[in-house]
């Protein structure tokens, strides 16, 4: 099949071929010819530009050294207009100065003369078939790997070993996003789902022991800042930035960003905490215990779900009373961003913030992004599946206030450490749920009392205290959704399904919610 592609690729190719000696190159051009490529010559910049004005093509070749208009200007006015077309550079020079040059136009690729001509025939080849040769290779290595990850998905794996299923699971999706395969897609896509079931009942197993403190508990949302972060706290400023609801994908999207001004010096995941929501997971984060024991150590600061108002809204004391446990006597700041207006004024006034030991920049922009998937017509149609919503957070991340913080960070020669409270994942399939008036509106997780539900679908936490859950009454009990199942009310049901299947959701139990990301950062 590549073979085809490559032929009827050769077959309708059109080349423009500019070098003031194009006369020596007719062997080359025939040669091309032969093997059912059009070629178009040009003796000079002005008359390349002039067909390329006129005409489309494939791929253009330019010599560097043309009299009148070089082949630098050439490249650079061809540009203007043409930023996609790959254009190949022939030189006489190695200069680093003219190679850096050309690099810098976007250059797909180059040749030092003198060419020959399978030098010229690999060279299109590589720039016209790139995109088919790097997918088929892709497929084929995810075809070795199918069966490998299969086997293991059948294990006793442990928490360090379901990262790595993840990890590699995410790997595999990003690459496949190269390839136009879309049934090893759809391969991958039920591998996915299939770790998900085993996940799921690998984490109802397990839970209650890790919050217990069991030996082979994973590091969890209110210990990763103890073991991770204030070991790491130096003379050096440090920025922690928490950006909420980032799942592991979205990290690895956006890291080759980061890569540019920052070396990762470390590269890991941590567990959510249940329920994989920001009231819980956040708070734990910062306070570093657990939410039943955040409600009785702050009675006025924490807030049930039953409650008005923020459930968020002392993420900075908690934080202050954790660093002082653990006697750590730091000028901090806090800084949580909800709108593009504050992170704004947080990149104007960062020279501010060089004076604290420790500056915490929590940003709420992909949490936001999920909600509004759900409730604004023109997101979903955006982000309609989870390449397009990993697409949709790389290009608010580039543009964002954000992206000009990080970069004064790596500016100022400060460390970096980048995490989030929780992920997400795109729900499904419905789950009948019954409860009373009081039960919580979240679709992935509920906490009330004389719930109704279906055993399979749930982990059933009859008794809060045992995962350090607070205690709305005394028959109060949390029902977490599995999988990638979203609870349904029997009223106005097939309107509630509809409405909701395909969107972000999180509080529940899935790879994309429970295993997160997080680096640390120092700039380059």
């Amino acid at each position: 099949m590549l073979n085809n592609r490559a032929n009827v690729q050769a077959m309708t190719a059109k080349i423009l071929w500019a070098d003031d000696e194009i006369d020596l190159l007719k062997p080359h051009i025939l040669f091309l010819e032969e093997r059912g490529y059009e070629v178009l010559t040009a003796k000079s910049g002005d008359e390349a530009l002039e067909l390329v004005e006129d005409d489309e093509f494939d791929v253009i070749f330019l010599d560097e050294n043309m009299p009148g208009l070089s082949g630098l200007d050439t490249l650079s006015r061809i540009r203007q207009t043409n930023g996609t077309i790959p254009i190949i550079m022939i030189t006489k020079s190695e200069e680093e100065e003219i190679m850096e040059e050309a690099i810098g136009s976007h250059i797909s690729d180059y040749l030092i003369k003198p060419v020959n001509p399978n030098q010229i025939l690999l060279a299109i080849k590589k720039n016209l078939n790139r995109k088919d040769l790097v997918g088929q290779k892709t497929v084929t290595n995810y075809q070795r790997e199918f069966r490998n990850l299969g086997m293991r998905l059948t294990d006793h794996l442990d928490a360090e070993e379901w990262k790595k299923i993840y990890e590699d699971v995410v790997y595999w999706e990003l690459q496949l996003e190269r390839s136009n395969d879309e049934g090893m897609k759809d391969v991958l896509r039920m591998q996915k789902e299939e770790a998900n079931r085993i996940f799921s009942r690998f984490v109802s197993q397990n839970y209650s022991d890790w919050i217990k403190g069991s030996e082979d508990a994973p590091t969890l949302s209110h210990n990763v800042l103890k073991k991770n972060l204030f070991p790491e706290l130096s003379n050096q400023t440090t920025f922690l930035v928490v950006i909420d609801n980032l799942r592991l994908d979205q990290w690895k999207m956006i890291k080759p960003w980061l890569e540019e001004y920052f070396r990762i010096e470390r590269e890991e995941t941590y567990y959510a905490i249940l329920p994989t929501a920001t009231q819980y997971a956040r708070n734990a984060l910062f306070a570093g215990m657990m939410p039943r024991d955040i409600q009785q150590m702050f009675p006025s600061q924490w807030k049930n779900e039953d409650e008005e108002g923020s459930k968020n809204n002392f993420e900075e004391s908690f934080l202050s009373s954790q660093l002082k446990r653990e006697g750590l006597n730091l000028r901090m700041s806090y800084n949580k961003v909800l709108n593009m207006k504050f992170g704004r004024k947080i990149a104007e006034n960062f020279a501010n913030l060089l004076n604290n030991d420790l500056n915490v920049i929590v940003y709420n922009f992909v949490d936001m992004l999920s909600h509004a998937r759900t409730e604004m017509e023109v997101i979903r149609e955006l982000a309609d599946d989870e390449a397009a919503y990993r697409s949709l957070t790389v290009s608010w991340f580039e543009h964002s206030p954000l992206s000009d913080i990080l970069k004064s960070i790596a500016e100022s020669g400060s460390n970096l450490v980048i995490t989030t409270d929780h992920g997400s994942i795109r729900v499904k399939e419905p789950s009948k749920i019954v409860g009373d008036r009081n039960t919580n509106t979240n679709l992935r997780y509920k906490v009330g009392k004389n719930l109704s539900y279906r055993d399979k679908d749930v982990l059933a936490i009859r008794n809060p205290d045992d995962v350090l859950l607070p205690r709305l009454n005394v028959s109060s009990s949390y029902v977490f959704a599995l999988n990638d199942l979203f609870f349904a009310y029997p009223n106005n049901y097939n309107y509630y399904v509809n409405y909701f299947r395909g969107t972000f959701q999180h509080g529940g139990i899935s790879l994309e919610e429970i295993i997160v990301p997080y680096a640390h950062l120092r700039p380059r």
